[in-house]
């Protein structure tokens, strides 16, 4: 009977998979990812200080050279560790300490072995597929990754969809302009069935936070977002829709061999301290060529966001020039139009007369092409490489300093390349770049030494074009330093000091947030090149409806670039703390999108007892003060906040 149980046993054994485990743990050792194998199919799973924050989630890909999704061996696991040291000059930190442990494992399928490459730091993961040459076989093209990401049934989410193609304005959409979901739970079908774009937030449950995204893709790879939810928590890694760019362009990306995919990056932490303060984004990416340019950094005014189309003609542009001297700002974003209102010989006259007041010049063009609607001039310059290098010398010759780039098509590889040629030839004239209309960076603060910032949120044109945005600014302004922010430079144009987003501060929305709140906005939102709000009426007496002489000098100090970032308190949608410090000036800014309440901040990291401080605050008017406070419990500092409101303490 005993001999007949063990055989039994033997059998069953023989038709089961046994699981091959490999583990890589943080160097603190609190986050660990389990990579096991299931019937063929690799998986993965997060744990962070023991609680588990991905269950088993999908790895592998589908080429054209097979399937690496299934019916794989795992053969072995190298484990090593990683530690480098960087900088970046245009971010919410200039010096980076990068320490993780690295797991790379081999799986094979017939005569080949890829590799599944997972970098582990203390709050943050990365990985990867890397592809040898398949015998003579030099290029890939990845039909589909099944990569996914597997949350706990306790998940909820802060999402934003991904639109429909080819919607919107003049056709220009997907653009990353879609609204946020707070706490809501995972549901298997989003606003309009494609899925949620990158940045990712979940909040798993009262165990801690997730952030997903991608970085390092360049010229070689495709964007990507996540799938509607797939099955109990499950979302999967999702290519660019056939429908983007018109219909042009593959959606599947093809690299030489031996090569890799872009990373995904997910960042886990208790609190949502980690996620504000990830560097993910940055660390396992190198510059992709180096620069003879010294880009300068700063503060700027447009015309456009509050003036709007009237405004692109010289008379009113000289007036901005105005504006940015008094305020001491280096530039000025001419908008779109210029090309028709101006003529390239006018702008040359303006770009002389700007700079013999002290202000340098960007200039907004459109990415043209074949994948929008777009009239807005100039147009059919930035799609066409010898248009593109003609009018970029001729900028260079004339001293302007960058460019904006507006109405992108969509996530293809296609695109991609675009943006990975527009940045290289502006670099070889000196030219920055700021992306509108556009898709999120992922890790191009480092990559491209000229890139300076995208748009890819539903940023400050909304509270011009329609109440509604207008009426949840401050809920918008506690959203995105923990999501969209979070990843990379955000060109959101906002810190407005008109009370009313109209050309004379007459008419229009109303704008429904206090000054020190749009004071706040300009330290929580990051980007090095900061084109602000700001309007000419704002430098009347306050009398005659100007702007609080108090609201314009802290305009004036505020920085564009940190060398620290530190996260306080808060929570998305309702109220954002955070500390950022140039320097060595702390500005620890928050905001309310809620009651007007009393809260205690501890900020112990930033000041002692004893200490005092400048804290701009709201007053019973809602009007800003600036006022001296002195710190008697670094770690229990009262602050009063108003709803809509916002302070600012400078240490």
């Amino acid at each position: 009977m005993k001999k007949m149980m063990i055989a039994a046993i033997a059998a069953l054994q023989s038709l089961a998979t046994v699981a091959q485990v490999a583990t890589v743990s943080s160097p603190d050792g609190r986050l660990k990812v389990n990579v096991d194998m299931k019937d063929g199919r690799p998986v993965y799973a997060v744990f962070y200080d023991g609680k588990q924050m991905l269950d088993d989630s999908p790895l592998g890909f589908v080429a054209n050279v097979g399937d690496y999704s299934q019916q794989l061996t795992f053969t072995s696991a190298d484990a090593s560790k990683i530690s480098k040291d960087y900088t970046l000059n245009r971010s919410k930190v200039s010096k980076v300490h990068y320490e993780a442990n690295q797991l790379k494992v081999n799986l094979q399928k017939g005569r080949h072995t890829i590799v599944v490459e997972f970098r582990v730091s203390n709050n943050d993961i990365a990985f990867r597929y890397n592809l040898p040459k398949f015998g003579e076989t030099a290029s890939v093209v990845i039909r589909s990754e099944a990569t996914g990401f597997d949350f706990p049934s306790q998940t909820t989410t802060f999402l934003t969809p991904q639109s429909n193609p080819m919607i919107g304005w003049k056709r220009t959409k997907p653009s990353y302009e879609e609204g946020y979901g707070y706490d809501a739970p995972m549901t298997n079908v989003s606003q309009y069935r494609h899925g949620y774009t990158f940045p990712c937030l979940f909040r798993i449950g009262n165990d801690g936070w997730v952030l997903l995204s991608e970085t390092g893709v360049d010229s070689k790879y495709c964007g990507c977002r996540i799938s509607d939810m797939k099955g109990d928590g499950l979302y999967t890694i999702e290519f660019p829709m056939e429908g983007e760019n018109n219909g042009n362009g593959t959606v599947a990306p093809a690299f030489s061999l031996p090569g890799s995919t872009a990373w995904r990056t997910i960042t886990v932490g208790a609190t949502l301290e980690p996620i504000v303060e990830t560097t993910a984004p940055w660390d396992n990416v190198e510059p992709l060529y180096e620069t003879t340019h010294n880009y300068q950094f700063g503060k700027g005014v447009w015309s456009w966001i509050v003036w709007q189309d009237n405004s692109i003609n010289y008379d009113d542009q000289v007036k901005y020039v105005a504006l940015a001297k008094a305020m001491g700002y280096k530039y000025i974003l001419v908008d779109n139009w210029w090309d028709t209102n101006f003529g390239f010989d006018g702008m040359e006259r303006f770009v002389k007369y700007a700079q013999s007041q002290g202000v340098d010049v960007f200039l907004w063009w459109s990415s043209s092409g074949y994948w929008n609607d777009i009239e807005q001039g100039p147009i059919h310059r930035m799609d066409n490489p010898i248009q593109r290098k003609k009018v970029m010398r001729w900028m260079n010759q004339l001293g302007v300093k960058g460019i904006k780039v507006d109405f992108f098509g969509g996530d293809k590889q296609e695109t991609m390349r675009l943006y990975e040629a527009i940045l290289s030839d502006a670099d070889d004239n000196g030219l920055m770049c700021i992306f509108h209309g556009c898709t999120i960076p992922r890790g191009w603060e480092r990559m491209y030494p000229n890139y300076v910032g995208s748009e890819a949120v539903l940023a400050s044109e909304n509270i011009y074009f329609g109440q509604g945005a207008a009426d949840k600014e401050a809920k918008d302004t506690s959203t995105h330093p923990f999501i969209r922010n979070t990843i990379g430079c955000m060109e959101f144009g906002g810190s407005f000091l008109n009370r009313h987003i109209h050309k004379g501060n007459e008419g229009g929305n109303t704008r429904r947030t206090t000054d020190c709140h749009e004071m706040a906005q300009a330290v929580l939102f990051q980007n090095p090149i900061q084109n602000f709000a700001l309007t000419p009426e704002n430098l009347r007496p306050f009398s005659e409806g100007g702007a609080p002489q108090v609201s314009l000098d802290f305009m004036r100090m505020v920085p564009t670039t940190w060398d620290d970032t530190q996260f306080i308190d808060g929570y998305p949608g309702r109220f954002c703390v955070l500390a950022r410090k140039s320097g060595d000036t702390w500005y620890i800014a928050g905001n309310n999108a809620e009651a007007e309440c009393d809260k205690v901040f501890d900020l112990s990291q930033f000041v002692q007892k004893g200490d005092v401080v400048t804290l701009y605050s709201d007053d019973a008017q809602r009007e800003p003060q600036c006022t001296q406070l002195k710190v008697k419990d670094p770690k229990k500092v009262k602050l009063h906040m108003l709803k809509d409101g916002g302070f600012v303490i400078v240490k």
